[in-house]
């Protein structure tokens, strides 16, 4: 799907109060966003290992906060500003799955649907009150709360689903394939023009959580486990280098503050 499909078509009444606060979807959005899933998935891991599950969550919770009072204090899109707060939401989003799961003892099949009610409630009250899902209308403070509301609830969402799907017998390298090819599906909809593009654009973000996820735990996770038991230190090391590779790119190239090249 491309850039111009997710445009908001509304007239621009008291909109640009500020300049859109996410970046084009290109090639490059969904690279960086299926590694900030993996390193999420990993780092909370490892941090909940290391440091318990209480204070693991405590400061989860702390640098979201902080990562997103950056995010909604700028007042246009800034790489390294918004993909930290991505990161960090992909942190505490598996944080918060994983809580209910491990914590409350909530199995998957329940927190599964769940979290896709809540996401449902959030895309609704955001529809109801704006008119529009479009993430490149994000030039309001009530857009842009609706924005990472949503996303912190597709991180949830994805995290439980691909919890779920690895201990159903597919295993991660299982699951990872698994959602591979999901991930394709809103994308060929789309294009074949069963699928609206906001609609596509949703369905595939959320699919990027169980996508990364997956392939991090079984790149990090032992062989009793099914994975190749490369550490939880070491993947999330990796995936956070590729990131900032990735977003020192876009900082300096801009190719994502630019229709040009837009893809999805």
């Amino acid at each position: 799907m491309t850039t111009e499909h997710l445009l908001d078509d509304r007239p621009h009444v008291n909109l640009r109060t500020m300049a859109n606060k996410v970046p084009e979807v290109t090639a490059y959005f969904w690279i960086i966003k299926v590694l900030t899933t993996g390193m999420g998935e990993t780092a909370s891991d490892l941090l909940a290992k290391t440091l318990g599950p209480i204070p693991a969550v405590g400061l989860g919770g702390l640098a979201l906060v902080a990562s997103l009072a950056v995010q909604f204090t700028v007042r246009r899109y800034i790489a390294w500003v918004y993909w930290t707060a991505v990161v960090m939401v992909s942190v505490f989003g598996t944080m918060a799955a994983d809580v209910l799961h491990v914590g409350l003892g909530v199995p998957y099949t329940l927190s599964t649907p769940f979290f896709l009610i809540a996401l449902a409630a959030v895309f609704s009250l955001w529809y109801a009150v704006e008119r529009t899902l479009s993430i490149h209308s994000i030039r309001t403070r009530r857009r842009e709360t609706f924005y990472w509301a949503a996303v912190l609830a597709t991180f949830a969402l994805g995290t439980a689903a691909g919890d779920l799907s690895a201990t159903m017998g597919l295993g991660y390298l299982g699951s990872g394939v698994l959602y591979a090819a999901a991930i394709c599906v809103p994308a060929l909809a789309h294009r074949g023009g069963a699928l609206n593009a906001v609609t596509a654009f949703w369905t595939a973000y959320v699919i990027t959580r169980p996508l990364g996820a997956s392939l991090a735990d079984w790149m990090a996770l032992g062989h009793a486990r099914g994975g190749l038991g490369f550490g939880l230190g070491p993947v999330t090391l990796a995936w956070t280098v590729a990131i900032v590779g990735f977003v020192g790119y876009l900082a300096v190239s801009r190719r994502d503050t630019s229709g040009a090249d837009a893809t999805a």
